[in-house]
């Protein structure tokens, strides 16, 4: 099985590529840094595509929570993501592109809005909780915009990748797992009280972990 693991940094999956230095001979996986942002990641990842066609891509990256129920550190398997400030805020109500009939609501790869995972079966295998997740351009700091995002998607998470993984894969017909490490509260900018390096920790011992029963030729 051919395997791209996808990261927007470096930083988040500093331990993984140790463990790859490591066992790179059982892996038959390649390594794609996109870069920050839905932009860099489509770009990237459909080159990648492209370029080396994988059979499943797995992301892995922080991300915040919208609610306490998942502390820093919890790590999630992502089951439908979409981009929630491909918006507008209109009479105090949030409108995205679905509502405006911009873009119809089930416009492949859209289903009502939403980009879903359709690979259950390797969303199972992670046995993380799995989880809805919004992706925005601007990480969200405002208490109107947060709570715009909680009423009409009610997310677990908010990443600035993750829809990008989707809707690439989705329209490249490729598997795919997002696995996502909550580092912080939204809208907490007081960086003190985020925990990265528990976080990239759990991330990491979880990436491997699925990689190394599922996946690697030990």
């Amino acid at each position: 099985m051919q395997v791209l693991i996808v990261a927007a940094t470096t930083k988040e999956i500093t331990p993984f590529l140790d463990y790859y230095q490591e066992n790179k001979h059982s892996l038959n996986a390649d390594i794609l840094i996109s870069g920050i942002g839905l932009t860099a990641t489509a770009y990237h990842l459909a080159k990648q595509i492209n370029l080396k066609r994988p059979n499943l891509i797995i992301q892995a990256g922080l991300s915040g929570a919208f609610n306490k129920t998942l502390p820093p550190g919890t790590v999630v398997v992502v089951k439908q993501d979409t981009i929630a400030d491909e918006s507008v805020v209109e009479l105090e109500k949030l409108k995205t592109i679905f509502d405006l009939k911009l873009v119809p609501q089930n416009q492949f790869p859209f289903k009502k809005g939403w980009l879903i995972n359709p690979h259950t079966t390797l969303i199972k295998k992670t046995k993380l909780e799995a989880v809805k997740a919004v992706s925005v351009n601007q990480i969200s700091v405002s208490k109107q915009s947060i709570d715009f995002y909680r009423r009409k998607f009610n997310p677990a998470i908010e990443s600035m990748e993750g829809a990008a993984l989707h809707y690439v894969c989705l329209m490249e017909n490729v598997p795919f797992i997002q696995l996502r490490c909550v580092s912080n509260n939204i809208g907490e900018r007081n960086k003190k009280k985020w925990n990265m390096s528990e976080s990239i920790s759990n991330l990491n011992n979880e990436l491997i972990r699925f990689i190394d029963k599922f996946i690697s030729n030990k």
